[in-house]
């Protein structure tokens, strides 16, 4: 028995020191920033060969590989497109519709040099914040489409709503109408086989993000397209926080009223959707068909809203979305309004929202009260707690989830999107955001958010700081491992 004690012993030690030597020099050569190593560490010691297996399968580094690629004519002619405004703004010689956006020229040039984001300024923007009014609007656009429906989306349900939209996609395809629907592998396995083998019989073409080779084993599983972007015949076009499911709706009772924001957009910002779908698209399908001119053409909109589609992901060295939102909050002088349902932030966002407070700025984080992953949850509401301290008001929405991915500044610019307010949105998932340079629609979204602060519960410092042991362990055990939430 004492002999058994002594090498069961010395054969864990021998393997704890491995496991520890081995994820080490893994994560080392990785070069992943200081927290996401230290974070991913302690998971490997506290879950010793375990959490080794989970790092090499939910931890690789894609950003050195080319996954989106255009074709030798896409490129020639989009970046000959957007040279040319390099230029024009470079030079100030661009013509703004809007007068008063010219002084953010140097964002706009920002996304334009960081992510080839082109900017567009005859848009329409309907804003959409109730699930019922986005897929009346959806499906309405859908049924009056005479040449493509393209869709992506991060999650795509088995229920009624999906359904639904399963119905007119097929009736549409068997109309003529070329149909695309792009799924990420994660979040749509709740869609049957039969329902894909249904809708490629009535002539769509469906394909999945990111598939496994293996029922069980997913080697890309922590890198999710987690877009939801459509385009109907090239003139509108969806992005925003909305799925496809009944609980987008309001009909699931954990959950109660879903609160999200998605836009409808009419106007060429509708182009830099169907690109960046296209990609993704050619990436996931494996279809090397040739781009036609058609998907590109001009908008015959009269709207003066100026925007830029922005996309973010893993294949990136650089985090667009994320800078995008650092460079809003620096430049901000008088207020800012973000809503996330995740508020995992880096340090960069950290500082910049501390910096930004403290110089006078009136900043305002709008969080769900309901969580749907707790450890998130509690990491949120950690780093809430911290930014009270440099007079950051922080609300809990209390009618329901709130879903709702959004940053408003100066009631001059604003962002809405897939992308959350936390590192695995930054870092690790595909995102696309709209940014937007307009009065009406900025101060259309403050509005909301002063609307949605009725509905609210504000956390204080003073209620932050009564928050019972169990609540400040469970921050505490959560922020640990917040960089791999």
């Amino acid at each position: 028995m004492n002999d058994f004690f002594i090498t069961f012993t010395f054969d864990y030690f021998t393997f704890f020191i491995l496991n520890l030597i081995f994820s080490g020099i893994i994560i080392t050569l990785e070069r992943k920033s200081p927290t996401t190593t230290l974070a991913w560490l302690l998971f490997m010691i506290t879950v010793p060969g375990v959490g080794f297996i989970f790092y090499l399968i939910f931890s690789q580094n894609i950003s050195k590989r080319k996954i989106f690629k255009y074709t030798i004519e896409e490129s020639k002619i989009y970046h000959s497109l957007l040279n040319k405004q390099k230029e024009e703004f470079e030079n100030h010689s661009f013509k703004f519709n809007d007068a008063s956006m010219e002084k953010h020229t140097d964002m706009i040039l920002f996304h334009n040099k960081l992510s080839d984001s082109f900017y567009s300024q005859n848009n329409e923007i309907d804003i959409i914040t109730d699930g019922k009014k986005k897929f009346e609007s959806l499906f309405d656009e859908l049924k009056k489409a005479k040449k493509h429906i393209h869709l992506a989306y991060y999650i795509i349900k088995n229920d009624d709503i999906s359904n639904k939209l399963f119905e007119i996609l097929k009736e549409k395809a068997k109309q003529g109408v070329q149909i695309r629907l792009l799924g990420d592998y994660v979040g749509c396995r709740h869609m049957k086989r039969s329902t894909i083998n249904e809708l490629k019989e009535a002539g769509c073409e469906v394909a999945l993000f990111f598939p496994s080779k293996f029922r069980l084993i997913n080697a890309k599983a922590n890198y999710r397209n987690h877009r939801k972007i459509v385009i109907i015949d090239g003139d509108i076009g969806y992005v925003g926080g909305f799925n496809v499911g009944d609980e987008y709706l309001g009909l699931d009772k954990k959950f109660g009223y879903w609160r999200d924001t998605h836009l409808k957009i009419v106007g060429d910002a509708v182009i830099g959707l169907q690109l960046r779908f296209l990609l993704d698209w050619r990436n996931a399908s494996k279809n090397t068909f040739e781009v036609s001119l058609e998907y590109f053409k001009e908008s015959t909109s009269t709207g003066n809203t100026g925007v830029q589609i922005v996309t973010s992901g893993p294949d990136s060295i650089n985090e667009q979305i994320k800078q995008g939102f650092i460079k809003m909050i620096t430049s901000a002088k008088k207020t800012i309004c973000i809503q996330t349902p995740y508020f995992i932030p880096d340090e960069s966002i950290m500082e910049a929202l501390k910096i930004a407070s403290v110089s006078g700025v009136d900043v305002k984080i709008m969080i769900p009260n309901k969580p749907d992953h707790m450890f998130v949850y509690w990491a949120s509401y950690s780093y809430i707690g911290e930014l009270l301290k440099y007079g950051v008001r922080a609300f809990t929405y209390e009618k329901g989830f709130l879903h709702s991915k959004m940053i408003a500044i100066d009631g001059e610019l604003c962002s809405v999107g897939s992308c959350n307010f936390d590192i695995r949105s930054f870092k690790l998932n595909f995102e696309a955001n709209a940014f937007i340079y307009d009065q009406k629609v900025t101060k259309k979204l403050e509005d909301i958010f002063e609307k949605d602060l009725e509905l609210c519960n504000e956390i204080t410092r003073e209620k932050y700081a009564e928050r019972l042991f169990i609540i400040k362990f469970k921050e505490s055990i959560s922020r640990l491992f917040s960089p791999i939430l």
